[in-house]
Order: structure tokens, then sequence, then C-alpha cells
């Protein structure tokens, strides 16, 4: 036998030895008879899915990963469901989701009148002195309007009279203002002569007296008073309701399909207990973390907690998180013209320029993200302007992916400084049909037409859009945020400025792929390839097919994060 032909028995013997079966190369789990959509333009779907471990390992035809199963591998046939990659929530806050499950919901109540039955049955079972906290009220969704009101807010004079032995704190919708009753602005000593602080607003009546709506960065008169009370607990008390938040939070990420949270906002000593869950292995979803914190706290502390991919892929803390305004829906939303329903008013710039530039300085320095909530267009124009001349002074930094969370509302010059600059437009579908009854009354319909979630312009412009829920402010459900994007529709049937409104494929990308890229995450996460973590969730409809008035039946089946099936309705 001569060489050649020894040397082609050889190929044969050698790939014979490659193709049998072993421990090492057979598949945990597999996943076969899918629709599948991948995320990945070069392979854009696929019928099946091997995964080893907590890592992709194939994907391909039914054919070709049935040949990988071994018998100890799990198979799931999929019936020809719907399977994409995980949700990335790209902005939310984490600890407050669960907590808001904890608290009075007032999201949906009709109006002023139902609030106060429901903080009444509240006081019944409270004890004397015990605050009677909630969230969600919003007064523009509100039917009828309070007669007696002061800029569309209710007077406090009932809801004090209902509760005369307990402090009440009712967190706006937005989570930038709040209500309070006459006993918690006892307590905080407020009277006629109480200024307001720097970037925040005391709502009153003709006569200068509280009627109990506190906005921005005037809630601490009452946060202040309440976080006492907190203070009283014991220390097993705290870790009991941080571990119920905790718990909470992550079966309302699981149920709809969320793998990975982008937590917009939270402390040296919230990330601290991040890591300690992580440790305990007790944090199955995946979090990346913008620090919330002054920058003197930043400038002492910020070396010490950049972490990237700590355990095993579960925290990234590499993002700073800053506020220039405030929200639309409470007027603290900083304009560049009036606001339409009041006159000579323009917003909140809630942090100074300087102290921003200051920030922009420290992340630039140590190599993080900063991210920016801007909502005004006002708001955005200075953020943009203030990231521009930061990147012309650092023209040696690159791969920066700053931010700007919400970009809500955007002057027609700014818009394509996003692209240009690769700003990354971080923004929430929910928002616009959520605020959509009451931005034409803030604005004026013109003026709202032209620079209201103008996504459509973004897009269009090369800017990269990443999509949330900003929950607890809205609801952290997927499918009605995804519909949201897709449709702009509201729930009377009217569409709030469609030509906005993003197309199937790219709503999914805002939602997985360009939220991985906005947390530094592409390369692990956003899209199912081989080598990637094997973050999936399998739907009970085609998001990319079904008709627009079917898509909110659509249910999350399962969600699968490193490769363990964590959430299920499946019985079989």
């Amino acid at each position: 036998m001569n060489k050649h032909a020894l040397s082609f028995l050889g190929i044969i013997f050698i790939t014979l030895i490659a193709c049998e079966p072993n421990e090492n190369n057979v598949p945990d789990l597999v996943l076969i008879n899918g629709n599948i959509i991948t995320m990945d333009e070069n392979i854009p779907k696929v019928e099946a899915i091997a995964i080893k471990a907590d890592t992709i390992q194939n994907l391909g035809t039914n054919k070709s990963i049935k040949n990988m199963i071994g018998t100890n591998t799990k198979v799931i046939d999929l019936k020809g469901k719907f399977v994409m990659p995980g949700f990335i929530e790209s902005h939310a806050h984490f600890l407050s989701l669960g907590k808001s499950k904890m608290e009075l919901d007032l999201s949906k109540a009709a109006n002023w009148d139902e609030i106060i039955v429901l903080i009444a049955e509240a006081v019944d079972k409270a004890q004397l002195g015990e605050w009677i906290v909630g969230r969600g009220w919003h007064q523009e969704k509100w039917d009828p309007i309070p007669e007696e009101n002061v800029e569309g807010y209710p007077i406090h004079n009932v809801l004090s009279s209902a509760t005369p032995y307990n402090p009440v704190l009712l967190q706006h919708a937005s989570g930038h203002a709040l209500f309070a009753n006459q006993y918690a602005m006892n307590l905080a000593k407020i009277d006629t002569s109480t200024e307001n602080p720097i970037g925040g607003k005391i709502v009153r009546d003709s006569l200068k007296n509280a009627i109990g709506v506190f906005g921005e960065e005037a809630m601490a008169f009452i946060y202040n008073e309440y976080n006492k009370y907190l203070e009283l607990r014991s220390p097993k008390e705290v870790k009991m309701k941080n571990e119920k938040m905790v718990q909470l939070a992550v079966e309302e990420c699981l149920k709809n399909g969320i793998t990975s949270f982008t937590d917009a906002g939270a402390s040296f000593q919230e990330i601290d207990f991040f890591k300690e869950l992580i440790d305990s292995g007790r944090l199955p979803i995946r979090l990346n973390v913008m620090i919330y914190e002054n920058n003197n706290e930043l400038e002492k502390k910020i070396k010490q907690y950049k972490f990237i991919n700590y355990g095993n892929n579960h925290l990234s803390v590499r993002a700073i998180k800053s506020y220039i305004d405030g929200a639309l829906g409470s007027r603290g939303a900083w304009l560049l013209e009036d606001y339409s329903d009041l006159p000579n008013y323009q917003g909140l710039n809630l942090t100074p320029l300087n102290t921003i530039k200051e920030t922009a300085k420290i992340a630039i320095e140590n190599g993080f993200q900063l991210c920016t909530h801007a909502i005004g267009d006002r708001g955005n124009h200075e953020i943009l302007n203030l990231y521009e001349k930061m990147f012309i002074q650092n023209m040696d930094k690159k791969d920066l992916r700053w931010r700007v969370e919400h970009a809500q509302l955007l002057d027609r010059n700014d818009i394509a400084k996003f692209a240009k600059l690769g700003v990354i437009a971080a923004m929430q579908g929910i928002h616009a049909t959520s605020d959509a009854p009451f931005v034409s009354k803030r604005i004026g319909h013109e003026r709202a037409k032209r620079i209201s979630y103008v996504w459509r312009k973004l897009i269009d412009s090369g800017a990269i859009i990443c999509n949330g829920t900003d929950s607890p402010v809205e609801s952290v459900n997927t499918i009605e945020n995804y519909y949201a994007s897709v449709t702009r529709q509201l729930p009377n049937g009217s569409t709030f400025f469609p030509e906005e409104k993003m197309t199937r494929i790219e709503a999914l990308k805002s939602y997985t792929i360009n939220g991985a890229y906005a947390s530094f995450q592409d390369k692990k996460l956003g899209s199912l390839e081989i080598g990637k973590l094997a973050d999936i969730v399998i739907l009970t409809n085609d998001l990319t097919t079904i008709a627009n008035e079917n898509l909110l039946q659509t249910k999350v089946e399962t969600t699968i994060i490193s490769g363990k099936i964590l959430f299920t309705t499946n019985k079989n």
C-alpha cells in the first residue's frame, strides 16, 4: 500500500474517532423541531440547538443536532414553537421591581376617589403610626379629574382626613413625584415657608399651602422621614425584606422571559448585596448595574467596584448613572420651550451641568460607561453636547458606548448626534403608549409629532436603540412592551404617531442583541450562536409574523438561563 493510501485511511480513521460520541461532546440539552430565530445575521433561523453546560454547543438542522444526542441528553421537542434569545431588559430597577410587589398598586385606580378607598382599606389593617406606602398613580390618567386641584393634582385634604394616625407616601408612576398626607408633611415640618430645593418643587395652592405633591428633589423631604422609620427595623427584618424583594423580582423576570437585566441605578451597598446573592447561588438573573452615587463617593470607591462577568457571568458593573432632568408626566422634563399647559415653565435641571461634567470625567478616566437620564429636548440637547465635548477631549478613548436613558423628546438637530457620537438611545417602547394621553397636552400636538419618541428617525439615522420597561414605572411585561414598540397602539385603538414605530425585527434586535451591545455583553449574549451563553426563551407565538391583534395573547412558555430551565408552563 502506498503512502497516499495510508494517508487517506488515516484521515478516515481520525474522522471516525472525532465523530464518535463521548462524554466531552454529548450535549446536556437539545431543542429540536423549532422555529428558532437566532438574531445572528449570518444564520437567522435554525431548527435545533444543542447546549453543553451553560453554552450553545451547536445549532442547525434537526438531523445535524439529533446526531449529537447521547443517552443522558435531555431533549425538548418544540413542535414548531417560536424560540429566540432571552429578553434583555435594558433599563429598569431590580430591587424596586420586587419592592413594588410588596406595596399598594395604584396603577389600576381609575381616579383619585378609588385611591382614597385603597388607602382607607390599608389603614384599617395597619398599626398606628405605620407608614402606608403605594406606587403607580398618574393624575393624567384619572377620570374624572379631582374637582379641587392644582396643576391637575388633587389637594391632600380628603386623603389626610382618611389617614389621621398614619403617614402616607404614594409614589407617582414615573417615580419622579410623590403624594404625602398631612401626617407625613408634619413629620417633615413642611409649611408655607419651606423653600423648594434645587431641582425640586413643592406644589402649592394660591395661599402657598403645600397640597401634598412633591416633585423630583423635593421628594427628599418626605423620604428622609420614611427612611428614619425604616431604620427602626432589626437587621433580621431588613434582610428578610431585601431577600423577598429579590425573590419577587426574579419571579417577574423569569415569567416574562427576561434573562439579563440592566439595573438603572444601584448604590455601592446594593451592589455588595447582589454580590452576596451571586456568591451563594441565589441570583439566577444576569445583572448589569449602573452605579448611582454622588461624585465624592465615586471618587473614593469607583476602582473597587468595576466587575465584568463576575460570578460566572452574572454581574457586570461598568456604568455610572446620572440625571439631567425629570419626567414629562410630573412636568420635570427640561424643555427648550414652555410647557403648553404651564406657561413660563420649562421643567427642571435636576443635576447641575458642572456636576455631570465631573461625573463624566470620573467615568472616562476609569473606563466606565456614562448613562444619563434625559427626557426633555433641552435635557437631551445639553447632555449630547456635554458628551461630545468629553469625547473630543479624550480622543484616545474608544468604544465608550455612553448612553442616554429614555431620550423621549429630541430636537430635530439632535437626532443625528446619537449615531455621529456613537451614543446609545436606551428607550422604552411602553413609555410611548403609556404617556401618549398627555404628551400633546404637555407640549402641543405639532411639537409632539415632531420631537416625541422618535424611534424611526433615530434608527434611520443609524443610531442604536436598546429597549426596556423602566419597571416598576411600567410593567416589566416583555410582550406588552414589544407590542407598543411595533404598533404604538393605545387601548382605545388609536395609534400614537405610528410613523415612528419599529419593524418586528428592529424591535427584537432592540430587546436582544442591541441590549447586549449596550451593556458590553454582545460577545456572550443577545443572539444564539455557537460559544455564546445559552439564554433562551420559548414563546407560544411567532413574534415576527403573528397579526397585531393577536400579539398580546403571546405567552412565555419557557425561560432558560445558562442552559438551565428556570421557568416553564409546559407540563410535558
